[in-house]
């Protein structure tokens, strides 16, 4: 029982070296990745990690409450642990390939309003609070005329990541 316990802790330490040192596995084991994709994604740490873990866990538990050697403890314990990879490896698959949510561009400001939160001088520039994705963002803005703090406005053009200009907007 020790044995599994072991194993059980040392997949916990791997899966924390997972988190720490993400990818650097899958760089050792960079040729394998030459059989045409064959194991893409199941040598990584969260699957080595899951498989070790649950391995040496469910021998724990089957060793400990059942008495069977541990051979037995083995034969019902790696059928758990390659179900647990399976599923951290698709976890992980689809994760990665999640491409849902893309990344605000600065196109994505136009038309959108916001409020003055430091006033626009007369020489035509400030800064405006504005949602983009949902975020409040503050940007440099720059207008036609003075516009005092408060004024709600509307982004009529970016002019780079972090400026645009405004206009204020008519009830």
């Amino acid at each position: 029982m020790v044995w599994f316990l072991g194993l059980g802790f040392a997949g916990l330490v791997v899966l924390a070296v997972a988190l720490l040192f993400d990818g650097v596995l899958e760089g050792l084991f960079g040729g394998v990745e030459a059989l045409n994709g064959l194991f893409d994604g199941l040598i990584s740490l969260p699957v080595i990690a899951g498989f070790v873990s649950m391995l040496g866990f469910t021998g724990a538990i089957v060793t400990g409450t059942t008495g069977l050697g541990p051979a037995a403890a083995a034969a019902v314990a790696v059928p758990a642990a390659l179900l647990t990879a399976w599923g951290a490896y698709r976890a992980s698959r689809a994760l990665m390939n999640d491409h849902s949510g893309s990344a605000p561009r600065e196109a994505d400001v136009v038309g959108v309003t916001g409020v003055v939160v430091t006033a626009i001088s007369a020489d035509g520039y400030g800064e405006v609070l504005v949602r983009l994705a949902g975020q409040p963002v503050k940007l440099a803005a720059r207008a036609d005329g003075p516009l005092p703090r408060g004024t709600r406005v509307w982004v009529d053009q970016s002019l780079s990541s972090t400026s645009i200009s405004v206009r204020p907007v008519e009830n």
